[in-house]
């Protein structure tokens, strides 16, 4: 727990500045204007769901109940038939933007808990600043960026997308490494 008593700083900094670049690139660059589509349909399918209760949760359709049931004549026919693809629905109200902001700052620093870990125990507490930010930078990716390819392997996300997303964990790598690199002890 040495490393907590001697980096606390550059975690909880690159924490702020990392929410800082992002707010940025979220508000002010249109990167990701369009990671989203809107169904030409929308009222019609909102209706649909809403006539279901479909209750907060993740959806994949059509469902098989196990592996072998993907075998069967009817769900090879449903996933030619199509659509097939994955639902989120969360509950009614809104985004809750405010609680986003908080746990996406308890994420960075929760990565920047991470970073310093590896960062100390692979380096020492006397390391120059290229190697600091060499390490730091390496492990902030893959918290930042690495974790975003499952979504493209696993849900069918576009590997666009998922490239744009890899793209600012590229940048708040930069910002996590250069911060630590900085106030490395």
């Amino acid at each position: 727990m040495e490393f907590l008593v001697e980096l606390w700083i550059p975690i909880v900094v690159s924490a702020v500045f990392v929410f800082i670049v992002s707010s940025v690139i979220h508000m002010t660059l249109p990167i990701h204007k369009t990671d989203v589509k809107k169904m030409a349909n929308e009222s019609d399918v909102l209706e649909s769901l809403r006539q279901y209760n479909v209750e907060p949760g993740e959806y994949m359709f059509p469902c098989a109940k196990s592996m072998k049931d993907l075998e069967t004549p009817e769900m090879k026919a449903k996933l030619n038939q199509g659509p097939v693809g994955w639902l989120t629905v969360i509950p009614s109200g809104g985004f809750g933007m405010g609680k986003s902001l908080v746990l996406w700052f308890l994420h960075s620093l929760v990565i920047g808990l991470f970073v310093a870990y590896a960062g100390w125990y692979g380096l020492g507490s006397q390391a120059d600043y290229l190697k600091v930010f060499r390490v730091t930078g390496a492990a902030a990716f893959l918290g930042y960026a690495v974790g975003h390819m499952h979504s493209s392997i696993w849900k069918g996300s576009s590997w666009i997308n998922t490239g744009k997303f890899m793209f600012d964990g590229l940048i708040y790598s930069l910002v996590t490494a250069g911060t630590f690199g900085w106030l490395w002890p």
